[in-house]
């Protein structure tokens, strides 16, 4: 017997709750918007939740600038969310900035649920004001279409015995695999794509390989018990897992191999294997508060290469998910019988005890696995290697897009896609075009994960936890306001006005568009200097990433930046840049950028 179908209508319905899910629909909802969000996991929240990476993937910048308020907001509930419960140690209290596991590859790193308390409280209020509806354990399993028009998703939800069909004004795809490009048939991109199709010097000069992607992960998490034996059983195929992966703690950087200690720190690498992303340490709480460490495990050993989930039939993507869980049981279970013990006596760390409460699950393993890699829309504009990665770009910055709607850095980090090692290479500071979130064939479909127009190599720095946040929230921003000036995406695009309207409501809501690290969205000068920059009036200097909005300008310097910026110029007395900006904004543009 059919499941009975609940239509339902909304101003925007945001398909898919993980962090790019969530930013959208919380920002289209503080809009003001009717939005319904659905989620195929229990938990929302995506990478940092229900995929278990809990240690976000951020940039040096991260804790002054770099990011949007809304994810702000996000980290510092985190971190209420421990303050709350627990009294800090005094080196805690110390370190300007709390980590509750104290990771070395992370400035914040947390358990799952931490992150799930945290989305959970900031979404809340717009549930209670009716704004927001959430629909957990619910996946798409069609979509209609007149033309360019989406006319309706359908998720089911079996737990409720119901689908539900969603009729909305936007569809917004924040699911982890670009799952409603193929159920609208819709083009999309998966994988490699050639040289000849990119330009990129990195891609494959062979020809295009759809089957060529990032590879995912099953994480887990593990406290220390000595004395204690928690030995798991031998998972099915440990001996060609551990052989062909391979286990190891050995790995390349650059032309050199070094090995790293489960516990011990290694001359010339960052840290030990165990605070690498550690997402609770003991010693960043007052003494008796948190008995032991506990340390998640997301590692070159529990990458897996062995297939690719987009468009695979049912039954081929359960078997490649198995495997990939025998995978990561597998390099549990060599940590606990094989790795070699740091004092040398022996092999393996029975003591290491799998922790399935920390992910919410029987076995251990994070409730989805950590996807790198989704379908990607077929956009108005592409971002290239060319456009980002630093060894082929000079200046400060990557490549400026006057529509801008959020900016991001991160290496661009290639996974051990089959046949090649994991690949990396610093880019500059760079933005995320409007017109990356624009389908070329759907005017009222939009990306807010990592499914935007980005190659198969810049994928790799665009797919991160505070970027996939802001693509989100452009997003739902962008979606809320067509319905308020009743426009489509593809004019905000087309028209400079529109376009200049739109950004200005992402700087309204903090959303920073250029690249500055010393004009946080608290200075008086953030949105007028932001806005300057994107118009081409002051543009970011080429060899530092400062816009110095304290630093005190003489009449002569002060006056020759309102004649650039086409203003008459009869200033006397001595300015700041920050209040200059303001000043030249409001004359320019007619309003105030405050």
């Amino acid at each position: 017997m059919p499941l009975p179908t609940q239509e339902i209508e909304c101003d925007i319905l945001v398909v898919g709750g993980g962090l790019g899910g969530c930013a959208a629909a919380l920002r289209a909802a503080r809009l003001g918007y009717r939005v319904c969000l659905t989620e195929e996991n229990p938990w929302i929240g995506g990478q940092c939740t229900s995929q278990g990476v809990s240690a976000l993937d951020e940039h040096q910048y991260i804790e002054s600038c770099g990011a949007t308020s809304l994810y702000y907001e996000f980290r510092e509930t985190i971190r209420d969310h421990y303050r709350s419960r627990w009294p800090l140690s005094r080196k805690a209290e110390a370190a300007p900035f709390f980590n509750p596991g104290d990771g070395w590859v992370s400035r914040l790193c947390f358990e799952p649920r931490a992150g799930l308390s945290a989305l959970r409280g900031m979404l809340e209020p717009q549930v209670e004001a009716g704004r927001l509806r959430i629909y957990p354990n619910a996946w798409p399993i069609g979509a209609s279409r007149d033309g360019s028009t989406i006319g309706s998703v359908t998720v089911a939800q079996p737990a409720r015995q119901r689908r539900l069909r969603f009729r909305a004004a936007y569809y917004l795809d924040a699911t982890e695999l670009g799952d409603l490009l193929p159920m609208l048939g819709l083009p999309y991109a998966s994988g490699a794509e050639s040289r000849d199709q990119t330009g990129e010097p990195d891609a494959r000069a062979d020809g295009p390989d759809p089957g060529l992607v990032q590879t995912f992960t099953f994480p887990f998490a593990v406290d220390f018990r000595p004395g204690e034996d928690h030995t798991i059983p031998r998972p099915p195929g440990y001996e060609r897992n551990r052989d062909h992966q391979p286990y190891t703690l050995t790995l390349r950087y650059g032309e050199r191999d070094l090995t790293y200690k489960i516990f011990e720190d290694v001359e010339d690498l960052p840290g030990s294997f165990w605070t690498y992303r550690r997402l609770v340490a003991a010693d960043q709480f007052a003494p008796g508060q948190v008995e032991a460490d506990l340390a998640m495990i997301n590692w070159a050993g529990n990458d897996f290469k062995g297939g690719n989930i987009i468009d695979a039939a049912p039954a081929e993507r359960a078997g490649l998910l198995r495997r990939a869980k025998e995978l990561s049981l597998g390099l549990l279970y060599w940590l606990q019988t094989e790795v070699p013990r740091d004092d040398g006596r022996g092999r393996g760390y029975p003591e290491m005890r799998l922790r399935p409460d920390v992910m919410g699950t029987a076995d251990g393993l994070s409730q989805y696995p950590y996807i790198r890699e989704s379908r990607r829309i077929i956009a108005r504009r592409t971002v290239r290697e060319q456009d980002v990665l630093a060894r082929l770009r000079t200046g400060a910055r990557a490549e400026p897009f006057a529509d801008s709607v959020g900016i991001g850095h991160y290496p661009m980090d290639i996974h051990g896609v089959p046949g090649d090692v994991a690949a990396t290479g610093p880019t500059l500071p760079f933005q995320v075009p409007l017109g990356a979130l624009l389908p070329a064939d759907a005017d009222n479909l939009l990306p807010a994960c990592k499914n935007l127009g980005v190659t198969h190599m810049t994928n790799g720095c665009y797919r991160l936890h505070p970027i996939e946040w802001n693509i989100g929230e452009a997003a739902g921003a962008l979606a809320a306001f067509c319905l308020g000036s009743a426009v489509r995406p593809g004019a905000v695009l087309d028209d400079a006005g529109l376009l200049r309207d739109f950004q200005r409501q992402l700087l309204d809501v903090g959303v920073p568009l250029y690249w500055y690290d010393d004009l946080p969205q608290g200075h008086a000068a953030f949105a007028a200097g932001q806005l300057l920059a994107l118009e081409g009036l002051w543009p970011g200097a080429e060899d530092h990433l400062h816009f110095e909005p304290d630093r005190l300008l003489g009449a002569e310097e002060a006056n020759a930046l309102l004649r650039e910026a086409g203003l008459s110029a009869d200033r006397v007395d001595p300015v700041t840049r920050g209040d200059l900006a303001r000043e030249v904004a409001d004359r320019r543009f007619g309003t105030s950028a405050d």
